[in-house]
């Protein structure tokens, strides 16, 4: 199949369903330009910071994409192409964009707080609680996950405390030293735009020429050397800072900036797919449909059966519960004006769709160079999806330019670049809804941050609260990627459910249209619930075969946690929303 054809098809659909499906959510629910956001009601300089929409669009993108809709796609690609670009096309119009804008919506109309305040207003506050709790234990999945994944990047040493050599380890300490400078250019424009008032345009021109100077003082000068261990502890500080941190200073500047690596990474890869298949080799080897069930893979891809495998493997490409926290978290409280949530929110789920599609391209062009056994796949260096991604689109503008032009090899490091800062601006992003999350847990109904009293007035100190959150998520990363990752998918893919099962209830509540989420919302209920069940069978098996380590029972305790708060939640929501049916039809 032409990759190229698969990539235009996937775009001019996306965008029929940003156009058509987008512009019909925003009438059905309501959303009034003329209707002040929270970023002004409660502007505060600090959280609630209204941004403009490019710059916020940035932040937005650049949280909820991370490695998801790249590592995703590449290790579903064993099922196939056809099951995939379905699920991505599908998955992202009627189910993420769904869910992702929805969640902005109804937060903006919740003074800027979170899912688990839409909760407590549709279903009362003991499921407010229940959902916290599930919320907070999937960030500290999410910031022991990522933490992990930027100190492998950055570190001389792997998780496991192997020594990086080579040409691997120069790449590591390059990525590190422009993450830093990258950290101090956003800095920079943080300041020109928010305290000198420079004009978007000119200030992001002057970033833009920032992050062309920082690349190339990393690739060329790039004298950090530091272990694993001790990047976790310098990541630690660095999200305990940024995540108290005025969202002006760094987190909007920096995701902003990060968003124009996306953009070029888009770019690049657009260039190198189309201009592969003018030189008759952009193809996708990938097979249609390669089964219902895959049961043995060299460790890059996914195993399992097509479902729930697929739908939980495949995530951010897709749907994401992330996103709804990111929605209902930083962005809802920097929103300048309705109208931008859907370019926001939806436009930016759908891009992240756009490059799922470009993931699946990557792995297709070197799917005989992966698809092998793992001493094959060890030798050729595309041991991650990472490299995958990066080498796919690398080796395609190798096809039209010469597979040994220095181009080749530059675009492999600035992807690889690009995937590491997005990670990061995850890592801190999450840290800090993590930090809301906690905070919210202890209030009552009527109490807020400000006016709590007492103990309360403690547990609910942003600082206090941000350090919880650190020492747990990366005291749980220090034990590596692997370890936390198989947990993740599943729990990040329920939580997605749940967020669709509170902003249906709440919708019903307030008599708007909700009827959309219905679909969405079982299905993923089903996909996630019997995910979890085959991990805590798994682990059962594993522990009764003897030889299981300690991560055996932390993930069965925690995946059998999970499904018992879903299904509480669950049954909150289907019992409020038989009961407003009941109230329309007595109506």
């Amino acid at each position: 199949m032409n990759a190229a054809l698969i990539l235009i098809i996937s775009i001019v659909i996306l965008l029929c369903g940003y156009v058509f499906y987008g512009k019909w959510l925003a009438e059905q629910w309501g959303i009034d330009p003329e209707k002040s956001t929270p970023a002004h009601d409660m502007e505060d300089g600090v959280d609630y910071v209204p941004a403009k929409t490019p710059v916020l669009m940035g932040h937005h993108f650049s949280s909820i994409a991370g490695a998801g809709p790249i590592n995703g796609p590449i290790q579903a690609a064993i099922f196939g192409w056809i099951p995939v670009l379905l699920w991505v096309l599908i998955g992202g119009i009627f189910f993420g964009g769904v869910h992702d804008y929805g969640a902005l919506f109804a937060s903006m109309r919740h003074q800027g707080q979170s899912i688990g305040e839409v909760i407590e207003d549709a279903m009362g506050n003991l499921a407010k609680k229940i959902f916290i709790i599930f919320g907070y234990l999937t960030l500290l999945l999410v910031v022991a996950a990522f933490s992990s994944i930027v100190a492998s990047t950055f570190g001389s040493t792997t998780a496991a405390g192997v020594a990086v050599e080579g040409a691997a380890l120069l790449a590591h300490q390059q990525t590190a030293m422009i993450s830093l400078l990258f950290i101090v250019l956003a800095i920079v424009f943080g300041f020109l735009v928010y305290r000198k008032n420079m004009p978007i345009g000119p200030a992001s021109a002057i970033g833009v020429l920032g992050i062309v100077i920082i690349v190339a003082i990393g690739m060329n000068f790039c004298p950090i050397t530091i272990s694993y261990n001790a990047w976790m502890w310098i990541l630690g500080i660095y999200i305990l800072i940024a995540s108290v941190t005025p969202v002006w200073i760094l987190l909007q500047p920096r995701d902003y900036l990060s968003s124009f690596l996306l953009y070029f990474m888009i770019g690049v890869a657009v260039i190198a797919i189309i201009g592969a298949s003018i030189a008759g080799q952009g193809h996708l080897d990938i097979p249609a449909f390669a089964g219902w069930q895959i049961t043995e893979t060299n460790g890059l891809f996914a195993t399992g059966s097509l479902f729930p495998a697929l739908f939980v493997t495949i995530a951010c490409g897709a749907i994401s519960g992330f996103h709804s926290l990111v929605s209902s978290g930083t962005t809802s409280k920097q929103i300048d004006n309705e109208k931008n949530a859907r370019p926001v929110a939806y436009g930016s789920m759908l891009i992240e769709c756009v490059v799922a599609v470009i993931s699946l391209c990557a792995v297709g062009f070197v799917w005989h160079t992966v698809n092998v056994d793992k001493e094959a796949l060890a030798a050729s260096g595309l041991t991650s999806p990472t490299a995958v991604f990066a080498g796919g689109i690398s080796q395609m503008i190798g096809s039209f330019v010469g597979s040994d032009s220095a181009l080749v090899g530059i675009i492999y490091s600035m992807f690889v670049l690009a995937v590491s800062v997005f990670c990061l601006t995850s890592l801190d992003t999450a840290t800090r809804l993590a930090r809301y999350m906690f905070q919210e847990f202890w209030l009552a109904p009527d109490e807020t941050v400000q006016t709590v009293k007492g103990s309360k007035k403690f547990l609910c100190n942003p600082y206090f609260a941000t350090v919880v959150t650190v020492v747990l998520g990366v005291g749980l990363g220090m034990t590596g990627y692997a370890k936390i990752w198989p947990l993740f998918g599943a729990a990040n893919q329920l939580l997605a459910a749940v967020g669709l099962l509170a902003v249906c209830t709440w919708l019903g509540k307030v008599g708007k249209n909700n009827k959309m989420f219905y679909i969405p919302m079982v299905f993923m209920l089903i996909v996630t619930i019997c995910s979890l069940i085959q991990t805590i069978m798994g682990k059962i098996k594993a522990i009764g075969a003897g030889g299981a380590d300690i991560w055996a029972y932390i993930q069965a305790i925690l995946a059998a946690l999970l499904v018992i708060l879903a299904v509480v939640l669950a049954i909150y929501s289907f019992a409020n929303l038989a009961k407003q049916s009941k109230e329309k039809k007595a109506a």
